[in-house]
């Protein structure tokens, strides 16, 4: 018999305004730890040393962790121009040096190359899987990795600050398994002078926005108390991409059971992934089939 974990039941989502200087793992672990929950997760890595949204998901809503994580997400970020890292950040070994700055035109004349459908390849040091193992991993052995380039949907990227010769900041839009420092790589070898990123800020991640987040002040000091459960949204949130088919108590107690449940209305089209709502709640989420929603994922609670 396994061992019963220790925790609440407790569902929703939390915004963090993840500071620089904590890895995302001890975020999710802070806040389990701050709401007593038996569960948590979150919906899309930063960096140590970046910051912004951090959407954590507890109990139910890590249920929804996928489809957040497959959303848009935005990004401010200032790229090290004349200077190449072996990591891609400021965190890494300066590996080659460039006295060539490019003008703010010749920036804006390599953007387009890097916005739509691209072909990606991560940092050496990511969390990219090699034969079992983690890049960062092999690459902290001094291992040379040839990583296979990864497709990514750029929506948005341009040029709004250049506060020196050295240095331009960058705003992104991107899709899922987006690397910035790779942006930031492949723009200086672009631009021939080479480019790490210095500083990164996720602004916001689907429905989630950095302004909402809490800090990890307000968290540690909110631990444990009535007053960091106002902080937690609805896990509805996460399905904020997917359309909502109402569904009645009949077809509500079908679904929660792992059976097909009839809906009421339909935005979806046959073979649509929906989730069915009763009285506001979430029920499932699904398959749209001819009136009716089969379940793949069923909330408790």
């Amino acid at each position: 018999m396994g061992r019963r974990r220790k925790g609440r039941d407790i569902s929703g989502w939390v915004v963090i305004d993840k500071p620089a200087g904590i890895s995302s793992t001890a975020v999710v672990n802070k806040l389990r730890w701050a709401f007593d929950a038996k569960k948590a997760g979150h919906a899309g890595t930063l960096d140590p040393e970046a910051t912004g949204v951090l959407a954590v998901a507890l109990g139910e809503a890590t249920k929804t962790v996928p489809y957040v994580t497959d959303a848009l997400k935005a990004y401010r970020f200032t790229v090290r121009l004349g200077q190449t890292t072996n990591t891609d950040d400021a965190e890494g070994e300066v590996i080659a040096e460039s006295d060539l700055r490019p003008s703010d035109a010749e920036i804006d004349a390599a953007l387009p190359a890097f916005r739509g459908h691209i072909m990606q390849v991560p940092p050496q040091f990511s969390a990219v899987k090699v034969d079992g193992e983690r890049a960062y991993a092999l690459a902290r052995g001094g291992e040379e990795l040839e990583l296979a380039a990864r497709p990514l949907w750029v929506e948005e990227l341009s040029l709004v600050e250049r506060p020196d010769a050295d240095h331009v900041t960058l705003e992104m839009v991107c899709g899922k398994g987006g690397y910035v420092r790779s942006i930031a790589r492949d723009l200086g070898q672009a631009l021939g002078c080479g480019g790490h990123v210095r500083e990164l800020r996720r602004t916001w991640s689907g429905p989630f926005d950095a302004e909402d987040g809490l800090s990890m002040d307000q968290v540690e000091e909110l631990a444990r108390t009535p007053a960091l459960d106002d902080h937690l949204l609805p896990l509805e949130l996460g399905l904020a991409d997917l359309p909502e088919l109402p569904t009645t108590a009949e077809g509500a107690t079908r679904l929660r059971n792992g059976n097909p449940g009839m809906v009421l209305t339909s935005d979806a089209e046959y073979g649509d992934e929906a989730w069915a709502s009763f009285e506001g709640r979430a029920i499932a989420v699904g398959t749209y089939r001819a009136g009716e929603l089969h379940p793949s994922r069923v909330f408790v609670g």
